[in-house]
């Protein structure tokens, strides 16, 4: 079942899953019950989106001074899914990778 959509930077609708946003919460515990709508917005409204290894895209946004709410998704010409999300300080290895747009 889907929980939520939300455009894409390239406009393709993307969507988060009952059992991607299940996986989320259980094993990302920073993520509360509502949070949801805070990974979706990463996705609306990037600081950031980088390139990952699998043709995935990395979405990010700063959550705080030192963190970043990152989200994991793919996406193809008409379609987009989110895969996972989460928060993280250490951003040394997210900066290594290809920048594919910049809010800047």
């Amino acid at each position: 079942m889907i929980l939520a959509t939300v455009k894409s930077k390239n406009g393709i609708l993307i969507r988060l899953t009952d059992e991607r946003w299940n996986h989320i919460f259980l094993y990302h515990k920073e993520f509360k019950s509502g949070d949801y709508k805070k990974i979706c917005l990463v996705i609306k409204a990037p600081d950031v989106i980088f390139g990952g290894n699998n043709k995935e895209l990395l979405a990010a946004k700063r959550h705080r001074k030192s963190r970043w709410r990152v989200v994991v998704y793919r996406e193809d010409k008409t379609d987009g899914f989110i895969i996972t999300a989460y928060l993280t300080s250490d951003t040394t290895w997210l900066f290594k990778r290809k920048i594919i747009w910049s809010k800047k």
